[in-house]
Order: structure tokens, then C-alpha cells, then sequence
């Protein structure tokens, strides 16, 4: 058996695109014009690329505020309050911990860190369950700071990047984030979801190998190491790099560092929480110890999660120990779903004001109403996640029908809540009178439109007006759909006629709606006669 290594397929696609580029058959020409090229009648535009100038002038300034990071914890903290209810502790772990990082790197870009000095980076594990702003906590942090971060479930990746992601996509994705600034995105925030999908619980016997691989491989980026900014599976990639090397010039950074990377992992940790409660029951057996409610929070549990629970969680003790600091965030009771509603800058609730405004409708809601949205979210079980679903289904048949109405305001009730439907016909049905105006407006609008299109301007009289109103009613159409419908040929027939008789204005009434075909022809006949009567 050969003890020679294989070959790097990279190496080897890069040979051959070589050899192929030195067929005469296959030409790159990357000549330039001299300034007095006979050829040239007209002088060069110089197109400059506004776009490619913002973003170097984000960077920029991004790269500015690093080296210039003066937040204090707290000051994170009060920021974090104003988007995420409760989770105080973990706003508290996050802030003392994004400080202590971004001082360190500021100290770096300002060469003020001795060479000597050991730093051991302080990548964040967050737990608990799924809808308590794990993700938004995060997102949050690398808005206020001004980095780059980028967001990616563990799921997707394997072992080997044949099947699913490569871990390493996650830093070329950060520089994609940073707009190609690689020194930005080198102190920049990844944030991995589902962590805990990646382990199996080593009591089981069927720890999941591809998982273990994929933890094996984050040590790498989690501490320290460069990563290849071409994916060796990325084709297009290594065409464009072999072709840059063709061209010649200044070159590239072809990789990215991970050491100023901040790392945060996040999983709900389901198993692992009922795995402490047991251990936790077990050292308070006993007269003394305290009777569990039937309605408590298991997620409470993973406050009290050690670096061995983890390990026989199914985790490489290597990799739980790139994740030092860690903090449990807590379930959210319909109480703080109700809060998150009222009081958070990021409320969904704010959204749905927009998507009505967007129509010029607004909506009022009652207190009542919004403690009734939180408890049916609470039932859920996907925390602030429920509000979203439990929204969409309230607001599902209005967004559908009050655009298409004379309604400008509602008011949102617990009635509404219970049965959005029923309270959607009652609205409709008190606002009928104004229905009218609303139709009369959309005759209006269609005959705007064929005039602006095709030339000829009609007039609708009073009786076709209802005629169609009755018809889009029966049939529940809009005046636009049942017009494009009725007078798609109305076009070519009304061509003849000016062409005839050169008339450009067109009255229809009921006649021409109930059957606008046979008035159409009696129309072009009308006007042949009369052309026959001139000659």
C-alpha cells in the first residue's frame, strides 16, 4: 500500500484551469487601451461606484467605533432592555462579556496588548427554550457595536462539507456580511442556533459521529485559525481566484483570522434540563426536601447545568471548554409575552400597525385584548414566537378584506380575539353604506387606466355603475377584476369605430355590462353605417 497523500483537489483544480487558460483555443485578455489608442473615438467614461464607496465608508467607520469601544455593561445592558423583556440575567452575563472582549480587541488594533499577555476568549453558550430572545439578544449586540454577524443553525453543517455546509462558510459568510472588509469581519459576531442537535446523550449508546466531527472542526474557528476565503467546493470561486492570479496585479488576503471572532452557541437543551432535574431531585431527597409544583418551568434547571452534564450530554469536553461562559435564559410567562407586546421597540405589534397603514387603515387594541393575545401565545409553547402565529390568525381575513373596503379604524377586543370572523362581518356590515363611495372610486380608477392605455375614455352612467357593483358582489370579484374581464376585447372594437367616425369618448350603461359583447358589435355596426350613409 502507498504511503503517498492524495492530491488536494484544490491544487489540482487549479492546475487544471491553468493549462486550460494556456490553450490557445481559451483566451483572457485582461489588455488595457494606451491613453492614445487609434481605435478609441471616444474618451473613456470614468464610472464611479457609489455603492462600493458607502460600504468602504461603513467599514470604515465601523472599524473607527471598534477602536474606540468605550461601553460600559451596563450601558449594553439598558440598550438590550429596550428590545428583550426579562432575561436579566443573561443580559447581564452577555454585556460583562461583549465589553471584555471588545476592550481586548480595541487594545489589539491599538498594539496597547503585551505579545506576552495569554487571552482566552470568551465565547457565550446560551440556553433555554425556543422563543426567549436568544437570537434577538445577539442581533441586538452586534447592531449597537456596529459589526458584522452572522446567523446559521448547527444542523446544517457535517462533518465533511460533502453533505450540508462546512463549518469554515460560516467566516466567509461574516466577510460576505461585512461587504468583502476582511478586518471587519474579523471582529465580528457568529451566532450558532440548535447546538444542542449537534449531541446525543452518551447514556444512549448512539452518539451521532457526524456531530461529533462538526464540534471537532468549530475548535479550530472557536480559537484561533485561518480560513481559506475560497471553499474548495466553490467552483465559481476558484475560477475567479485562478483568474485574478492570470491577471496579475496587487494581491488579495486569500484568508480571514478567527481570533478576534466572537463565538455565541444556543440550543433549548430539552433533555439536558430534565437530566439536571433529575440529578438536582436526587440530592434533595429527603423530609426536607421541597415539593416540585406540576406547573414549573424545566427550563429553570439549566441554571444549574456543569461542565460534566454537558460532556454527558454528548458534548467533546474540548468544545465545552472553547464555550466558557454560559447562561440560562428563562421561559416567558404569558405576563411577559403581554409586556413584550406593550413595551418592547421591537414588538411584532408594530409591524402589524404598518401592514394596516400601508392601506391607510389603523387599529386601536384594549388591554384586555392584549393580555387574551398573550395567553393564547403562551399555550403555543415557542415563546414570544407565539404572538406571530397567534397575530397571524387574528389578523388573517382583515388584512384580506379591509383594504378592499371603505374602513379606515377598528378596534381590536377580546371579542375579536375569540372570533375574528364574526366580528369581521359585523364590522363590514355596520360600514355597508359607505361601500358605495369605495365602488364608484374603483369604476373610476379602471376607467382611468383603459384611457391611459389604449386612448378612449369611458363613461360609466349611473345604472351600470350599480349593474356592476351587483355583479362583483354575487360573484365576490373585485371592479377590477370583473371590468378586465367584461371589456378585453373592448379595445379592437372601439379602434373601428374612431377609425370610422373618429369618436373617442364612449358611454356605457346596464346594457353594455350584462352583455357588453353584442352592445360592442351593435356599436362598430352603427358606425359602418354611418360611414356609409357620408359616401
Amino acid at each position: 500500500m502507498s504511503n503517498k497523500e492524495p492530491p488536494n483537489p484544490l491544487e489540482e483544480i487549479q492546475k487544471q484551469l491553468k493549462e486550460l487558460f494556456k490553450d490557445s483555443n481559451v483566451k483572457i485578455s485582461a489588455h488595457e487601451f494606451p491613453e492614445d489608442d487609434p481605435f478609441r473615438d471616444e474618451p473613456e467614461e470614468v464610472i464611479t461606484d457609489s455603492k462600493a464607496s458607502t460600504d468602504e465608508d461603513k467599514s470604515a467607520e465601523a472599524l473607527e467605533n471598534i477602536r474606540n469601544f468605550q461601553l460600559k455593561p451596563k450601558e449594553i445592558r439598558d440598550h438590550l432592555n429596550r428590545f428583550v423583556i426579562r432575561q436579566d440575567d443573561a443580559k447581564k452575563v452577555l454585556s460583562v462579556a461583549i465589553c471584555d472582549h471588545y476592550n481586548h480587541v480595541r487594545a489589539t488594533l491599538s498594539g496597547k496588548n503585551s505579545e506576552a499577555t495569554e487571552y482566552s476568549k470568551q465565547n457565550i453558550l446560551l440556553l433555554g427554550p425556543t422563543g426567549v430572545g436568544k437570537t434577538y439578544l445577539m442581533k441586538n449586540v452586534a447592531r449597537l457595536i456596529g459589526v458584522p454577524f452572522v446567523k446559521a443553525d448547527a444542523t446544517k453543517f457535517s462533518e465533511t462539507g460533502y453533505v450540508g455546509s462546512d463549518v469554515e462558510d460560516l467566516v466567509r459568510d461574516l466577510v460576505k456580511a461585512a461587504n468583502g472588509d476582511i478586518e471587519l469581519a474579523e471582529k465580528g459576531i457568529i451566532f450558532i442556533d440548535e447546538i444542542d442537535k449537534i449531541a446525543s446523550e452518551g447514556s444512549t449508546g448512539s452518539r451521532d459521529v457526524s456531530g461529533r466531527g462538526v464540534q471537532i472542526n468549530l475548535l479550530k474557528l472557536m480559537e484561533e485559525t485561518e480560513v481559506n476565503l475560497y471553499s474548495p467546493s466553490d467552483m465559481m470561486a476558484q475560477m475567479q481566484a485562478v483568474m485574478e492570479i492570470q491577471r496579475g496585479g496587487k494581491p488579495k488576503r486569500k484568508s480571514i483570522n478567527t481570533k478576534n471572532i466572537l463565538f455565541i452557541v444556543s440550543g433549548a437543551f430539552d433533555k439536558l434540563a430534565e437530566s439536571i432535574k433529575k440529578r438536582v431531585s436526587q440530592n434533595e431527597m429527603g423530609f426536607g426536601a421541597d415539593v416540585s409544583d406540576a406547573k414549573e418551568d424545566i427550563s429553570t434547571y439549566l441554571q444549574n447545568a456543569e461542565t460534566s452534564d454537558f460532556i454527558k450530554y454528548g458534548f467533546e469536553p474540548e468544545f465545552i471548554g472553547r464555550v466558557p461562559v454560559r447562561c440560562a435564559c428563562s421561559g416567558l410567562s404569558a405576563k411577559d409575552l403581554a409586556h413584550i407586546l406593550t413595551t418592547s421597540e421591537g414588538s411584532i405589534l408594530h409591524q402589524y400597525r404598518d401592514d394596516f397603514r400601508g392601506y391607510g387603515i389603523n387599529f386601536s387594541i384594549t388591554p384586555e385584548a392584549i393580555m387574551s393575545i398573550a395567553e393564547t401565545a403562551s399555550k403555543e409553547g415557542t415563546g414570544a414566537r407565539g404572538i406571530m402565529t397567534v397575530m397571524e390568525r387574528l389578523f388573517r381575513d382583515y388584512k384580506f378584506e379591509l383594504p378592499s373596503t371603505a374602513i379606515k379604524h377598528f378596534e381590536v377586543t377580546t371579542e375579536m380575539v375569540a372570533d375574528p370572523l364574526s366580528c369581521l362581518q359585523a364590522l363590514k356590515g355596520k360600514n355597508a353604506h359607505l361601500q358605495s363611495t369605495v365602488w364608484e372610486g374603483d369604476v373610476k380608477r379602471y376607467a382611468a387606466a383603459f384611457e391611459k392605455s389604449y386612448g378612449f375614455t369611458l363613461e360609466f352612467k349611473p345604472l351600470a355603475i350599480k349593474t356592476l357593483i351587483t355583479e362583483a358582489n354575487k360573484h365576490d370579484q373585485t371592479i377590477q377584476s370583473i371590468c378586465d374581464e367584461k371589456f378585453k376585447d373592448f379595445e379592437h372594437g372601439l379602434t373601428i369605430i374612431n377609425r370610422n367616425t373618429g369618436q373617442t369618448v364612449f358611454k356605457l350603461g346596464k346594457l353594455a355590462i350584462e352583455n357588453p359583447d353584442k352592445e360592442l358589435s351593435k356599436w362598430v355596426v352603427r358606425s359602418i353605417e354611418c360611414v356609409k350613409e357620408c359616401l
